[in-house]
């Protein structure tokens, strides 16, 4: 079961441009703001920039869905038909994510808060 899209992730070649352009949508400033991400947190959700998400294969944005066993959902979505585009990875802190495509190409991230 998942909690909903709690994080959207976009592709982002100028990050430096794309920084200023969500700033100003968003109207806050990046809780994270590093050469290989930057993330803003508002209104309950997490936007965040990807300088590498076109070398990864992002075409658009990503939302990355929260799930409570990254690992039986990642098995649940390549056994319906989903092709495996990135493996079960910790990103820090114990936060892992993991994406997939579906058969019509759209992709589609997992995220799993760290356990306690």
């Amino acid at each position: 079961m998942t909690s909903g899209a709690h994080t959207i992730i976009y592709p982002a070649k100028d990050l430096a441009g794309s920084k200023a352009v969500f700033s100003a949508l968003l109207e806050v400033e990046p809780y994270a703001d590093q050469p290989y991400y930057v993330g803003f947190r508002t209104a309950g959700q997490e936007i965040g920039l990807d300088p590498n998400g076109h070398a990864k294969g992002m075409t658009g944005p990503v939302p990355y869905w929260a799930v409570a066993d990254i690992r039986t959902r990642l098995a649940a979505l390549l056994e319906a038909g989903a092709e495996l585009l990135q493996d079960v990875q910790d990103v820090g802190g114990g936060k892992l994510i993991a994406s997939v495509k579906d058969p019509d190409g759209n992709l589609v991230g997992l995220t799993q808060d760290p356990v306690a």
